[in-house]
């Protein structure tokens, strides 16, 4: 994949949206003289008492908010500020911080991985158990944390029970529960539930919180609730070189995004795009690995298809070996600033790959 070459907006992932005008609006309002450095401003402790309203917190006694450059950093910053070196972090197999992280985690945090195989992306109770063992033997890592992903890394979606059942779990054997929230508008506006009702309120110790993918220039928060809450949360941000020194511009972002709405229109039309997508795909017959439940969608399609649809398209190959149907699975996301145009053009490029029906036509 190089690229998207039909002149328009693709389909790659929602890290290829442009900002939302809103957000450019509060950076430039933030930029108007000057101000300290490195969060001692007025910007990032308004934003940070908007994020922890949204979450469901009210004071600092029960929230701790460190605003980032990126999703990566969030993850590597949230694992070092409550794993010690000795601990491992069970995450699923697919997860973004075991597939497209590199050995970030590792380096930074100090940590060991602990993939566990899935069948949608998704941990349970009954999966995370086998490796709940070895605790106080030293010659194996000691599990620490259970990590998640909210959207899922196939695009399924964690309900705010299944976060409690492995919060429980977690807490039960003196561990704590992350969530990496880079799409968690989208898991939310899925849900039609609260980012409370997805964190705080279901236990969530330790949150990646993201608008990078939802609209927003760059920028991540790491928040720690509760008991999990460190002293040292700003030192491990510092030693990982996520600390921004004109922070105003990220946090001005985030009261953009979460003191309203906007968050959530963003999430919502994501879906929804996503979800005429998937409904064009499915009157050509196409089979998906998972069902698509947020902005994205796991597509099988014939092999010899995929190339010039993904060039024209800009859209990842998520595994190029084909399946014994000779296709290979593909991954289309929408973002918050796609148009039904632009889906109604892919269908139709679609429909024309496939050698049936156009999927415009097909759709009433």
């Amino acid at each position: 994949m190089s690229g998207c070459t039909n002149g328009g907006r693709g389909f790659g992932s929602d890290n290829h949206s442009g900002a939302h005008p809103a957000i450019l609006q509060a950076v430039a309002q933030a930029s108007a003289g000057h101000a300290h450095p490195y969060g001692d401003d007025k910007w990032t402790r308004e934003a940070t008492e908007v994020l922890r309203a949204r979450l469901g917190t009210t004071s600092n006694a029960e929230c701790d908010v460190a605003f980032v450059f990126n999703g990566t950093g969030a993850n590597c910053v949230a694992y070092a500020a409550v794993c010690r070196g000795w601990e491992s972090v069970i995450c699923a197999e697919s997860a973004h911080v075991n597939e497209d992280e590199s050995t970030a985690p590792q380096h930074l945090a100090g940590i060991k991985l602990v993939p566990v195989s899935t069948s949608d992306g998704k941990l349970t109770p009954d999966l995370v158990k086998p490796h709940l063992h070895s605790f106080g033997f030293e010659h194996h890592a000691q599990p620490r944390l259970i990590s998640v992903s909210n959207v899922t890394e196939l695009g399924t979606v964690y309900t705010p029970d299944e976060l409690i059942a492995l919060s429980r779990l977690a807490h039960g054997h003196n561990m704590l529960l992350h969530v990496d929230g880079a799409r968690i508008a989208n898991a939310a506006a899925a849900l039609s539930c609260s980012l409370a009702d997805l964190s705080s309120k279901a236990g969530v110790d330790v949150l990646s919180l993201g608008g990078t993918k939802n609209g927003m220039v760059l920028g991540e928060a790491v928040v720690l609730f509760g008991d999990a809450r460190v002293s040292h949360l700003a030192y491990v941000r510092k030693r990982s070189g996520q600390l921004a020194s004109k922070m105003r511009f990220i946090a001005a972002q985030f009261s953009a995004m979460y003191a309203g709405d906007l968050w959530l229109e963003c999430a919502q039309h994501a879906n929804r795009m996503a979800a005429l997508l998937a409904d064009h795909a499915r009157a050509l017959g196409i089979e998906f690995a998972c069902e698509p439940q947020a902005n994205e969608v796991f597509a099988l399609l014939p092999a010899e298809s995929v190339p010039e649809l993904a060039e024209r398209f800009g859209f990842y190959t998520w595994k190029e070996t084909p399946d014994e149907a000779g296709r290979i699975l593909v991954r289309w996301v929408t973002s918050w600033d796609t148009q039904e145009e632009d889906v109604e053009e892919f269908a139709g490029a679609l429909g024309s790959a496939l050698g049936g029906q156009q999927a415009g036509d097909s759709i009433s």
